[in-house]
């Protein structure tokens, strides 16, 4: 039995487990595009736009007008639940107005020089790199949600 097909019984009514879906973002050279990763679905959407803000709008412009053309033609459509990811370099690149390699490797440990080749693409992260990475951009982001003023 597919895991679309399982239910979750409440003690009042049942809900039905959506598949979750990741949606990477990523930067080109026109901006940004937001898509699904590989998944056994009957369709698949992407967004695309000048900002990661106007790429995800556009994807889930996409996502319900896959889910309004499959009602039309009278096909079942799955729902699923979208969680959006960005790649290393397209992160670096969005936010390098805001953080500078140097300051990076402070936050992450990691070498601002290996950062530099992530953006570039001369080099891709290690799994336990990108959570170095990850981790360490959370603990500054707790930080700074943590900070009040007088």
């Amino acid at each position: 039995m597919s895991l679309s097909f399982l239910l979750q019984i409440n003690s009042y009514y049942i809900v039905p487990i959506m598949k979750k879906v990741k949606v990477f973002i990523e930067k080109g050279t026109d901006g940004y595009s937001a898509y699904m990763d590989d998944t056994p679905l009957s369709y698949s959407c992407i967004g695309t736009g000048a900002s990661v803000d106007e790429a995800i709008a556009d994807f889930k412009l996409a996502y319900q007008e896959m889910r309004e053309y499959y009602k039309s033609a009278g096909k079942e459509f799955e729902e699923v639940e979208c969680s959006f990811f960005y790649d290393i370099p397209s992160f670096l690149q969005e936010y390098a107005y805001a953080f500078t390699l140097a300051g990076l490797e402070r936050i992450t440990g990691v070498n601002q020089k290996l950062l530099g080749h992530y953006i570039s693409g001369f080099r891709k992260p290690s799994e336990k790199t990108v959570r170095k990475i990850e981790d360490g951009i959370h603990r500054f982001s707790d930080q700074l949600s943590a900070v009040r003023f007088a």
